[in-house]
């Protein structure tokens, strides 16, 4: 009998007369996942709203997900997964090392604006403290390769110089996340708190401007500036 589901509700997945893609239809539900859970929220969000954004039965994202609480991972590691090969896309060896801290904080910044759900997901997942992302197999390496490439950047900017020596990879990532993160998700509260407007135009160009200001002044080597290395 559990056999027999499996099957019918793949076979929903698919049009008639269509070869099935299980791949292609675990994307479909991750994407329509990704926008409800965006729109309303874990706890506000419903497998029947993401079913229906499919054209999918529910019975087709049980046999994918068995829970909510899969679908929410499988979201999650898809966001920092989508993350992860946007950076991946900046070769920062191609960079000498104060170009290359530019190029990686703009880089970082610009996925951020494009893609506000990011902010309300991961928002969501702090509320829980994480318990979903612990369960993931996969997010604790993701973000590996980003680390070595960054420290090799630095590394030459040691060597010629230009950077300080004590520099922490991973605290200066999420400085860099961080700066354009916090303004992205608080611009409405700091608007008003500030009597700013945040949201009009040039507002995140001036952000972008300050922040990388801010991560190079911290990584530039002082004694150097001064004439005394």
């Amino acid at each position: 009998m559990v056999a027999k589901g499996k099957r019918d509700s793949e076979s929903e997945a698919q049009p008639a007369g269509k070869k099935r893609d299980p791949e292609r239809t675990r994307l479909v539900i991750i994407e329509a996942a990704r926008e409800e859970f965006a729109e309303n929220g874990y706890d506000g969000a419903r497998t029947d709203r993401i079913a229906t954004r499919t054209g999918m039965s529910k019975g087709v994202l049980y046999h994918y997900f068995s829970s909510k609480d899969d679908l929410f991972v499988a979201v999650l590691e898809d966001i920092y997964q989508e993350l992860r090969s946007q950076n991946e896309a900046l070769v920062l060896a191609e960079f000498e090392p104060e170009a290359g801290i530019r190029e990686l904080i703009a880089h970082t910044y610009q996925y951020f604006v494009d893609h506000p759900e990011f902010i309300v997901l991961v928002n969501s997942e702090n509320l829980m403290k994480a318990q979903h992302l612990e369960r993931s197999e996969s997010i604790r390496s993701m973000f590996t390769p980003l680390s070595r490439r960054l420290s090799e950047l630095i590394s030459r900017g040691q060597e010629q110089g230009i950077f300080r020596s004590n520099v922490d990879v991973v605290e200066l990532y999420v400085s860099i996340v961080g700066l354009g993160y916090f303004f992205l998700a608080n611009r409405w509260t700091l608007g008003v708190v500030f009597n700013r407007d945040l949201l009009g135009k040039g507002a995140e160009e001036v952000r972008l401007q300050h922040m990388t200001e801010m991560v190079l002044d911290y990584l530039r080597n002082v004694k150097s500036l001064d004439g005394k290395e």
